[in-house]
């Protein structure tokens, strides 16, 4: 199972944004850098986040279900993690009143092949569960979401992942 190490502060920052856009899905970019595994040390590879970017959920039809990041703020979001030697490592989006599970709608509308997808359920304007799935396969017609670990990077966060 791969992994997705981020900082404490970083994991508090997507879930406080799930809680200030409720009942509405929240929606922003992850940034940072891909680390292989190391067997030495016994850790899979996976992701370690720099910087989560709040993006705007563009959707207007059902914005309480859907989100969408605005492709030319996705540009500048890309953009600004080129100027840092970073790469866009995933994408996360809060389920209002649902669970921290992805959807049929969020699989169909994932086509970032080995980036992560963090999902954050609020119940009742409340973060209770963060997850993050990779996006495994190399086509869209073979990818699959992989269950990855959330593992924090340091102790600055009250709230552990479930």
């Amino acid at each position: 199972m791969s992994r997705l190490l981020l900082s404490g502060s970083i994991y508090d920052a997507i879930r406080a944004h799930g809680e200030q856009t409720y009942p509405h899905e929240c929606c922003g970019a992850l940034l940072g850098r891909y680390s292989p595994e190391d067997t030495a040390r016994n850790e899979p590879a996976g992701w370690l986040v720099e910087s989560a970017v709040p993006a705007g959920n563009t959707r207007t039809d059902s914005a309480h279900n859907r989100y969408q990041i605005a492709p030319v703020e996705l540009v500048k979001i890309e953009r600004e993690a080129r100027s840092r030697g970073l790469d866009i490592a995933g994408f996360y989006h809060s389920h209002p009143d649902h669970p921290a599970q992805w959807s049929p709608t969020d699989f169909q509308e994932a086509h970032w092949l080995g980036c992560c997808y963090v999902i954050t359920s609020i119940a009742q304007g409340k973060a209770t569960i963060t997850n993050s799935f990779l996006l495994a396969g190399l086509t869209e017609e073979d990818k699959r979401f992989e269950q990855q670990t959330i593992q924090i990077s340091d102790p600055a966060t009250t709230e552990q992942p479930d």
